[in-house]
């Protein structure tokens, strides 16, 4: 295991969060994840990293795996700028991860607590919501309430809206 994952189960650990994990090959994308099976063992998400058009605002946004989000309807209901996808530079400086192995528990990384996490509703009736642990190595399964707890508990702002 990773410094990164070992500092996030920690998180998660000390807010009493119950979580199951799989390993697994390394995967990149959602394809890959359904290739190995892991989609048929809980709900998995996926995360963008957005930033707005000046660069002073970042969001991480857990949507449905088949999903397909249009930035421009997506910033309306955000209220932002323009919105485009965050550099590698930026997903390191911002979340502490590597493209790949986005999280939303990355988040725990933002020591600003400056990144608002952006949640599709159908993602919040999740039981057994997967995420990676800061890598892409495995899975990790929990409840959509724990992972927002925990989201709100660091300081990051949490918003849920409908993405079609």
């Amino acid at each position: 295991m990773g410094e990164m994952r070992d500092k996030l189960l920690d998180a998660l650990d000390a807010a009493g969060v119950v979580y199951s994990v799989i390993e697994h090959a390394p995967v990149h994308t959602i394809e890959d994840m359904e290739r190995l099976g892991i989609c048929k063992a809980g709900y998995v998400c996926k995360n963008l990293f957005l930033r707005d058009a000046s660069g002073k605002r970042h969001f991480l946004v857990l949507v449905d795996k088949d999903k397909s989000v249009d930035l421009k309807a997506l910033k309306e209901k955000i209220g932002s700028s323009r919105l485009s996808f965050g550099s590698e530079a930026r997903l390191m400086q911002q979340l502490g991860l590597q493209p790949g192995a986005v999280t939303a528990l990355g988040v725990l990384n933002n020591e600003k607590a400056d990144v608002t996490v952006v949640v599709d509703r159908d993602v919040t009736a999740q039981q057994r919501l997967g995420v990676h642990p800061g890598e892409n190595t495995a899975t990790l399964f929990l409840r959509y309430e724990d992972l927002a707890r925990v989201i709100r508990a660091h300081g990051n702002p949490l918003v849920v809206v409908d993405i079609p």
